[in-house]
């Protein structure tokens, strides 16, 4: 394949810059040659960039393009000029990198593991499920749909337990999202589910946020294009850490009244988060589906998320199940089950929650006295705007400070970093700090 085609060589060639503009001048080149076989073409971000349009009206023409095998590869990241309909694909790693053990790793937003509960006793009670070992396919357990619907957000039609938060979505999205069919989501927005969306082909219309959480009248723009589905966190954002407010939901909800758009709410951080639960099942029964993943309260190993919906959304999304995993172990189930109701495992995540917070404080203090002012939020990591991203990662990296790059969690070209603050220690945080300062400023 040849080197990827310059964006503005290539935004300077396109006279219609609407979706269907862009795939009929883009096919033009194709068939004249001036596009040949192997040709990288510009990722959609970079192209809306020097377009200075939405990032949605080229996603929108890219997935045209493939659906008629024009072209192949993931939106986000690019696409290449195919010869055949059978021409291979490529596969991204994604990788935080191999580092030392010098390293400081503040790249990946996980709870620490000292913070986490014992699983003995849970695995324990769990390996007594009820009909252990049988192939009947359990959408979830009595025991633990007794523990978990009084504390639900809403008063649901069913649940589903899925093999972890990510797994919820993969699974819900592949059953219930047509070939093609726009989804929209807020942005910035959690990697892994713009990497789902991306394998799933279908055009990704970014909803701006601000401190708030989705912006409505972004969301009333993105709804222009007929998504099949809105995608967002309704507790805490898991890159920004952001709290969704009641207001701003209820919001939302306002812009979502008139469509048939399904709402998919992804609860990620959880019970660690101090932020209230809440959700638009209330307004939307029949099309809300609700996620709550116990990865970062009871850990990661127990591979456990609940979701509900109506009936027959949760109905046709263990169809589609039935051709993997089938069922979620009821080993595991019952140990969630147990979790819930034990005094002291209540106690740890209490416990977690409180040093959570007290070690994003205490980064954002130490920032603060840098002159470094930012969003503490409610999760497990801050985004902090940079200048320069490519320079504050470097900076970082001299220092023996890993973190991430801001923009893969976005359709847009953005600066900033992720720091993880889950696993900040006390002794760490001055260094980081003055790190992240420096890291932070302009580039000479």
């Amino acid at each position: 394949m040849v080197d990827r085609y310059d964006a503005q060589w290539f935004a300077d060639r396109l006279g219609d810059r609407t979706s269907r503009g862009i795939a009929l001048e883009t096919g033009a080149m194709i068939r004249s040659g001036r596009l040949p076989v192997g040709t990288k073409l510009p990722s959609v971000r970079d192209l809306a960039f020097r377009l200075g349009i939405s990032p949605a009206t080229v996603s929108i023409a890219w997935a045209d393009l493939r659906r008629h095998k024009v072209i192949g590869g993931r939106g986000r990241n690019g696409a290449w000029v195919m010869g055949d309909r059978f021409a291979p694909r490529p596969t991204r790693l994604i990788s935080s990198g191999n580092y030392g053990p010098d390293v400081l790793n503040l790249g990946l937003a996980s709870p620490d593991v000292e913070l986490l509960p014992s699983l003995e006793q849970a695995l324990v009670h769990g390996a007594k499920a009820s009909q252990l070992n049988s192939y009947e396919r359990v959408r979830i357990l009595p025991e633990l749909e007794a523990v978990v619907r009084p504390t639900w957000p809403y008063d649901p039609g069913a649940f589903l337990v899925t093999n972890g938060g990510y797994n919820a979505v993969y699974t819900l999205l592949h059953a219930l999202v047509p070939p093609g069919a726009p989804v929209a989501i807020e942005d910035p927005t959690a990697m892994r589910l713009l990497d789902i969306l991306e394998d799933l082909n279908v055009p990704i219309i970014p909803v701006a946020c601000d401190r708030l959480g989705p912006i409505p009248e972004a969301l009333a723009e993105a709804m222009k294009a007929n998504p099949v589905a809105f995608l967002f966190q309704p507790r805490v954002h898991s890159v920004t850490g952001t709290s969704l407010s009641r207001e701003r939901l209820e919001a939302l909800g306002d812009v979502l009244e008139g469509s048939g758009a399904l709402v998919i709410e992804d609860d990620g951080v959880g019970d660690v988060s101090e932020a209230d639960r809440h959700s638009l099942g209330r307004r939307f029964p029949d099309r809300v589906i609700h996620i709550l993943s116990y990865s970062k309260t009871l850990g990661p190993d127990l591979r456990l998320a609940i979701l509900s919906s109506s009936a027959s959304v949760v109905e046709q999304i263990q169809s589609y199940r039935s051709f993997s995993a089938g069922w979620t172990s009821r080993i595991l189930q019952g140990a969630v089950s147990w979790l819930l109701q034990d005094a002291e495992t209540d106690n740890v995540v209490r416990r977690a929650r409180t040093i959570y917070r007290e070690r994003r404080h205490a980064l954002a203090s130490a920032l603060l006295d840098h002159g470094v002012e930012i969003n503490e939020g409610e999760g497990l990591c801050v985004l902090i705007p940079v200048e320069s991203e490519n320079f504050a990662l470097v900076t970082l990296a001299s220092r023996g400070i890993a973190v991430s790059a801001g923009s893969r969690f976005s359709m847009k070209p953005i600066n900033s970093i992720r720091v993880a603050t889950s696993v900040l220690q006390s002794s760490d945080v001055q260094r980081v700090a003055g790190a992240i300062a420096a890291a932070a400023a302009t580039p000479r």
